[in-house]
């Protein structure tokens, strides 16, 4: 009686996410959970074993069949198997059906917008833009979505874009700003002199100054790393609010 032979080259896995890379001229893929490869490469996730199906690399992950030891070594230098999933988890490409694409880009669109929605203003008059006014401006001007960049980086990006449509520019940050001392005189001329930095009011007693200034949040770390260079580190530097504008009645 003839035995039924499996081979042993192949595993079978259903419902996986597949992450797929080339290197020296062939595929290799790795077996994934689908809602974990975003998190290890947000580094949110730091269990490997909570991402990897196994700990296997494959050259056809649906047909099972599992990549040879020698091509391994000459593609990656190297027959670890963890640590090749780990590259190949870094530098691969998700796989996913042009539904679960299309979803992706669609939640994706949504979050840049109310990303924009909310460190932005219409500075004509103070207040912020609705989030369906923000997607449909992206949508008048063309934006498209990358679906390998955060909806942070390309929110910047948008922001940039909406300029030449409609008046749009980022929510300023509350400073207040104390420092002493000879080079007072020398720190307020440089502060002024920044770009999008307002003096909403001043206090001098002898060689001490107090500023509170409306700032873009793009220069905070400009500005405190010129109070720290220039005091020596005396400066005191406060954030009194992260966002000016008017919500209906309110001037926050």
């Amino acid at each position: 009686m003839s035995k039924i032979f499996t081979p042993t080259n192949q595993i079978r896995l259903t419902n996986v996410a597949v992450v797929r890379i080339k290197k020296a001229g062939k595929r290799f893929e790795i077996a994934c959970y689908r809602n974990k490869v975003v998190s290890w490469r947000n580094q949110v996730e730091k269990d490997i074993d909570e991402v990897l199906q196994t700990h296997t690399v494959f050259t056809n992950v649906s047909k099972g069949q599992v990549a040879k030891k020698e091509d391994l070594i000459k593609a990656f230098g190297k027959d670890d198997q963890t640590e090749i999933c780990k590259d190949i988890l870094a530098k691969g490409e998700l796989q996913v059906s042009d539904k679960e694409r299309h979803s992706h880009l669609d939640q994706l669109f949504k979050d840049i917008a109310t990303t924009v929605a909310d460190k932005c203003l219409n500075p004509e008059i103070k207040r912020p833009y609705p989030v369906t006014m923000i997607e449909k401006a992206m949508k008048d001007v063309h934006f498209s979505v990358k679906p390998n960049q955060s909806a942070k980086q390309q929110a910047l990006h948008v922001i940039k874009l909406l300029k030449e449509s409609i008046p749009i520019e980022r929510a300023k940050m509350r400073l207040k700003v104390n420092f002493k001392g000879k080079e007072a005189k020398k720190i307020k001329d440089k502060l002024i002199k920044m770009e999008s930095v307002e003096v909403e009011s001043e206090d001098r007693v002898e060689d001490q100054i107090t500023m509170v200034l409306l700032v873009d949040p793009g220069l905070f770390k400009d500005i405190d790393t010129m109070l720290k260079t220039e005091t020596k580190g005396a400066a005191f530097l406060e954030v009194m609010s992260y966002k000016e504008m008017v919500l209906g009645e309110e001037y926050l």
